[in-house]
């Protein structure tokens, strides 16, 4: 059993953040904006949990405010998070004017690492960001980068990650990952690259 946390505060999104990764946010609604006081205040992380037609999930990622970018006369603000780690919801509450929850933090599987499927997911990832970035990225600068670090940097589909935030095991995520990232690689063969990469703006971008 991982470490608990009596009272996460909760930040229901229609989208899977993983640790390591990236998410600005724009705070409007009142309830958020005393969420990210309280986070500011206190350096306390919050949660984001996939929120959609079947109702909120209960496996989140723990997020960090790292930066406030900018602070609007009516109290908005646009903030940039970052994932820490997976935890999965075991009480809410509603003690605060934002949602809350007794959280459960989730450790992986005691396994060895998968060392061929690790080199494949470099390999897959270098070949992604050469064809859809122009960018080359040497296997060699990747070693040691998760495949929750490797898929933050790509766009998949909300239930995709959610798997993978779900899975308790990296070899698990690394295989996931390989089938996605060959999978996009041969969508590229019949893609129109000079569109794909004038979006990319350098990063991977594939839905």
């Amino acid at each position: 059993m991982g470490d608990v946390e009596p009272d996460l505060p909760l930040f229901p999104l229609a989208i899977v953040a993983l640790p390591g990764e990236d998410v600005p946010l724009h705070v409007f609604e009142p309830r958020y904006r005393d969420l990210a006081a309280v986070c500011l205040d206190q350096d306390r992380e919050f949660g984001i949990v996939l929120a959609d037609d079947d109702g909120p999930r209960s496996v989140g990622c723990a997020m960090r405010i790292v930066e406030v970018l900018q602070r609007f006369d009516d109290g908005r603000l646009d903030v940039l998070t970052r994932g820490t780690r997976p935890f999965r919801v075991v009480e809410e509450h509603h003690l605060h004017s934002f949602s809350s929850a007794e959280v459960e933090f989730l450790d992986d599987d005691d396994e060895p690492l998968d060392h061929d499927a690790a080199a494949a997911v470099r390999q897959a990832y270098a070949s992604l960001a050469r064809q859809a970035t122009d960018h080359d990225v040497a296997p060699a600068d990747l070693l040691g980068a998760s495949a929750y670090a490797l898929a933050g940097t790509v766009e998949f589909a909300v239930d995709v990650k959610q798997q993978m935030l779900e899975a308790r095991s990296e070899n698990a995520r690394l295989r996931q990952l390989l089938a996605l990232l060959r999978a996009a690689l041969k969508r590229l063969e019949f893609a129109d690259l000079a569109k794909v990469r004038g979006a990319s703006n350098g990063v991977v971008r594939f839905g």
